[in-house]
């Protein structure tokens, strides 16, 4: 009985120590090492990959953000974001597609109204756009909503109207977009595109000094 005891015990306290040393080893030194080398090598990135404007964290480059008057260059439309309705303590977004195949009429109604929409506010006095000149991303949202980039046509195509809306040149403008057009990661993963916040930070810098 009492050999019992004792092995029970001894076989607990090795346990113990078990849980002690994976607890202080997985859960606190290796973390903190991780924690250290992605904060020494990629700072950037382990802290959001986090846009500034005037001194102050404006954004990220990952996330795409709506809201913007017509004075600045447009997102992708979002239509899958939902509201959450369950911790209604926050006002949260949820992202997401809008789950609805190429031939749902609710979506074909959407992309409608989309293109009809971006005809109309993208058109100035001297310059009319037609719905042919409209590329995909303009009238459809990305998987999660949350896509922060748009491709370079559709950003060409807004020139005119932040230009005239803005008092500046078409050609200051296209300047803008054409900086802030990246290539293919690696040159041949994924699409050019141009990052919609950096690009409306560049425009209101532009714009403020006249």
């Amino acid at each position: 009985m009492n050999n019992s005891v004792t092995n029970t015990a001894r076989l607990l306290g090795a346990g113990l120590r078990a849980l002690l040393v994976l607890t202080l080893v997985c859960g606190v030194l290796y973390p903190l090492a991780i924690t250290g080398v992605a904060q020494a090598l990629f700072n950037d990135k382990a802290n959001g990959s986090e846009i500034k404007s005037d001194g102050k964290v404006v954004g990220s480059s990952l996330i795409g953000q709506q809201g913007y008057s017509l004075d600045y260059f447009q997102p992708r439309p979002a239509n899958g974001l939902g509201e959450n309705s369950v911790n209604t303590q926050y006002k949260l977004i949820l992202s997401g597609a809008t789950n609805r195949a190429g031939d749902n009429p609710e979506l074909i109604k959407w992309v409608r109204e989309a293109k009809a929409k971006v005809v109309k506010d993208n058109s100035t006095a001297d310059y009319k756009v037609k719905p042919s000149q409209v590329p995909a991303d303009a009238v459809t949202s990305s998987g999660s909503g949350l896509d922060p980039d748009i491709s370079p046509a559709y950003a060409d195509l807004q020139v005119h109207r932040v230009a005239e809306r803005n008092g500046l040149s078409v050609a200051q403008v296209q300047k803008l977009v054409d900086e802030h057009t990246e290539g293919r990661t690696l040159g041949f993963m994924g699409e050019p595109r141009v990052n919609v916040l950096e690009l409306n930070i560049a425009l209101k810098d532009l714009v403020a000094k006249g």
